[in-house]
Order: structure tokens, then sequence, then C-alpha cells
């Protein structure tokens, strides 16, 4: 909850990272260095123009859009109508997550989010494979959306000039497709913004968030309409373990707040507006999607779902007869889906930023536009990247890929909030996960059991990217870490203040 009326209390000095902060790979990176750092990159700094209504707005554009416009065809068949349990028990998961996440948002207010946590309470090695989890993470999100706003973009195309692009062009290789150029356009297009400025960009972000709200409520104005009971008479026909597959599958529809916390060094009020803006959007984006949802499988037979990326145009098309309402969707979702891939591919620079600076990745990832307060060199490299994934790799390998490299990353966060608890007691907190050590725990066993009902193919290609991320860490970042060469900062931090 909330502190409120009481003086911050005095906060414990840390101990030096050479002593009992840990050594060698174990070496913690001390909370005031980190706050101390906020906002300096190599060459200029980032600025503080974020008000907690941007912050939130950048939590739900990152979050509202990627599990009802583009995964409901893949979440559906596997639960059934009782995909809206899977949606809740993906948001309890959350839940539990985002109440730790906005205890250190307010407290360690900097741009690594769960990277930033795990460094300054289980050491550098955790904080790598934490980092290296949301590399993972942010990157193949952007990737697996973008994927799917090609769909919407030629049910625009279609319903509004009468041609779509060719499969060949518009499709996953897999699907039929040989480059999907839709996604790399739209990776595009938001690193165009992002150049721009974390204020102009959140601008934008802001609007296009009142649209796609704007358009789901219209689709289920129109989806009641076409309800059919009997669509939910066989409700749970695969049983538990398809509810459970399909909540692990949507899971990843929720790091909107993960997203948030990357802000932390561009927010003019971190502190207070961090915690605010998680939880608000965590509680509009689950009761929106869980409408939705109920209303979609109310006016559409399950197993009509299989296979579709853009199955609420087709259900407004099915439920009116006219094509206008599904061509008036498809433009919502277009946006929707740009405003998901703006704000990740932006907390995904920021996650890199912060790890340039530690000296964990390459110093060009930490290096700041004087002109735009931008990092322009990292935002580019990641936007290349992620637009050619997008490009060539079939959305469900993506979507299971970004599942996991998020609980994992979440399970890593509960765990940070305790150890800190017991670390520095009295550490100034603007907000704190209730019923102490309960909830951290909950939240990691949601996110154990949510990794634990995905596919072995999925838990193996975790596996190859950890281990490619241990090979570059120990093979690039513990030589070159600013911990290691500076094992005092910690302590001179302390002493200064």
């Amino acid at each position: 909850m909330l502190d409120q009326g009481a003086a911050p209390p005095v906060a414990t000095p840390p101990p030096s990272p050479g002593r009992n902060g840990g050594t060698g790979v174990m070496r913690r990176k001390p909370v005031e260095l980190l706050v101390s750092e906020g906002g300096k990159g190599e060459g200029g700094s980032l600025r503080r123009t974020l008000s907690m209504w941007q912050l939130t707005m950048i939590s739900i554009g990152a979050t509202l859009g990627t599990g009802i416009f583009v995964v409901l065809g893949e979440a559906v068949p596997k639960a059934g109508p009782a995909v809206t349990i899977s949606f809740v028990i993906a948001g309890l998961t959350a839940l539990f997550s985002a109440l730790s996440y906005a205890e250190l948002a307010g407290s360690i207010p900097v741009a690594g989010s769960s990277y930033s946590y795990a460094y300054a309470t289980m050491g550098e090695l955790i904080a790598w494979v934490c980092g290296w989890c949301l590399v993972l993470e942010y990157g193949v999100s952007v990737a697996a959306v973008a994927v799917g706003w090609g769909e919407y973009l030629n049910e625009l195309l279609d319903g509004t000039f009468g041609f779509t692009i060719p499969d060949a062009l518009s499709a996953p290789p897999g699907d039929g497709g040989i480059f999907n150029l839709p996604a790399l356009i739209v990776v595009l297009l938001a690193m165009v913004f992002l150049l721009g400025g974390a204020r102009e960009s959140a601008r934008i972000n802001t609007i296009m968030v009142a649209i796609k709200i704007g358009a789901l409520l219209l689709f289920c104005v129109i989806g009641f309409m076409g309800f059919k009971s009997g669509n939910y008479e066989d409700f749970m026909p695969l049983g538990m373990a398809g509810v459970s597959a399909a909540g692990a599958t949507l899971f990843f529809s929720y790091i909107g707040f993960d997203a948030a916390s990357t802000a932390g060094e561009e927010a003019k009020n971190p502190q207070r507006d961090l915690p605010r803006a998680i939880m608000l959007s965590l509680i509009i984006v689950t009761a929106l999607y869980v409408l939705v949802a109920a209303v979609a499988v109310g006016a559409q037979d399950w197993e009509a779902f299989e296979g579709s990326e853009a199955a609420l145009a087709g259900i407004m098309k099915d439920v009116t007869g006219q094509a206008f309402w599904g061509t008036l969707l498809a433009a919502g979702a277009v946006i929707a889906i740009a405003s998901v891939v703006l704000t990740v591919l932006y907390g995904q620079t920021r996650i890199l930023f912060a790890m340039s600076r530690d000296g964990l990745v390459p110093k060009a990832f930490s290096k700041v536009s004087p002109r735009t307060g931008t990092p322009r060199v990292n935002t580019v490299i990641v936007s290349l990247f992620c637009g050619v994934l997008a490009a060539a790799i079939p959305l469900g390998k993506l979507v299971e890929a970004t599942s996991i490299g998020t609980l994992f990353a979440f399970a890593l966060v509960n765990v940070a909030v305790v150890i800190l608890r017991v670390r520095r007691p009295d550490m100034n907190r603007t907000f704190r996960v209730p019923l102490g050590p309960v909830f951290p725990v909950l939240g990691f066993a949601f996110c154990a059991y949510n990794m634990f009902s995905l596919d072995t193919a999925t838990w193996v290609v975790f596996g190859v990217w950890m281990a490619a991320g241990l090979v570059f860490y120990f093979g690039y970042g513990f030589r070159r870490s600013r911990l290691a060469k500076n094992p005092g900062a910690g302590a001179s931090v302390t002493a200064e203040k």
C-alpha cells in the first residue's frame, strides 16, 4: 500500500560491493549508486518529461492489444470458451508481480527495470540473466506483435481500397509468406517516433491508446448483439490443462507494466508516479481483456478461432453482415498494435541503455543524443533487429519464447522484493506490497506454474538462449563491468550522501 503521512526513514548505508556486497559474479550494485546514475548516458542524459498519465498510457500501450487483437486466435483453440478464465489466471499472475514491480519501481526508479532490481539484490550474474531474459521478452514481443499487424492491415486495405498485400509479403515464413513486409514497416515507424524524443512519442502513444480502447468498446457493443449462449455450453472442452496452457501463452500480453518501469529515468516524479501507473494500467487492461474475450467467444464458436489472427474483425463482419464494421475495427487494430510496438520497443532500448551503462553490453547502447535526449544508436540497432526478426519468424514460436522470458524475469522481481526487505528494511518505499512476503511468494509460484505449462520445445529454445547469454557475459561483460573496474563506487556514493 502507499505510505502516507510519515517522514521518509533514514536509509541504512549499504555494504560496499567489495565486502559484504559480494565479489566476482555475485557483486551487487548499491541502490544509491543505481539512483545517482539515473538518466546519465554516454555524451548526454535522458530527460525527465513524463507525467503519471503518460506513464499509465505507456503501460496500457504496451499491454492492451496484444492478447486480444493478435493472440486470441491462438489462445481460444487451447482453452475453448474458458479462455476468459485463462485471462484471469494470467491477470492474477501479473497482479502479484505488478505489486512487486510497484514497490521496486518506487524505491529504485531507474531504466533497467527488473535487471537493475536484480543487480541491487542478487548480484551481477543473476542481473545479467534477468537482463538477457528481458532482451528476449521485449525484442521477441515487438516482433510477435508486429507479425499480427500485417493481418489487420490487409483487412483495412481490403475494406477501404479493395486490395491486399500478397501473402508472400504479408505473412511470416511457414504460413505462406516469404518476408513479412508490414511487420518490418511498423517497427521502423515506431523507430522514427522514438528518435523524436520520449515526450513526443508519449503524446503519440496517448492518442493511439484512446483510439484502441474506443475500438474494443465498439466491438463489445456490436459483438454482444450476436451473442449466442449455446457457445458456452461446452465451457471447458480441453480441461484445466488447456486453460493453463492458454494462460501461459496469454501472459506475455501483460508485460505493459514492465515497460512502464523502464521509464524510471524519464519520469518527472518516478517514486510517486510509477507505482500508481503500474497498478492503474493493470486494472484497466485486465477488465478489457476479460470483457472482450467473453463477448468474442459468445459471438463465435470457439473452434472457428483456429488459425485466425484477425478474429475480432471477422466477428464484426459476421454479426452485422456489413464489411464496414470489420474494416473500422481493423483500423483500430492497426493503430492498437502500432502502439504496442512503439511502447515495447521503447522498453527494450531502455533496458539495453542500463546494461550498457553498467558495462555489460557495448557503450553504443548508452550513447545519448544531446539534441533529443534519446539513445539514438541503441534505438536504430534494436529496431532493425526486431524488424528483421518480425519479418522472418512465425508468430506462435515468438509468443511462446516471449512468455517464458517474461515469466522468468517476473519471478526474479518477486524474489528481489523479499531480499531487499531483509537487507534494507529502513529504505524509503513509496509503495509496499501488502501482506509482507506472502504476495511476492505467490507471484513467484504463479510464474513458476505458468513456466512449467509451456511445452518442451519452448524450454529448449530458452535453454539455448540462456547458454548464449552466459557465453556473452563471461566473454565480454564480466571483464568490462564498471562495478568490476571500480568496486568502491557504491561506498563513495553512500559517503557523499
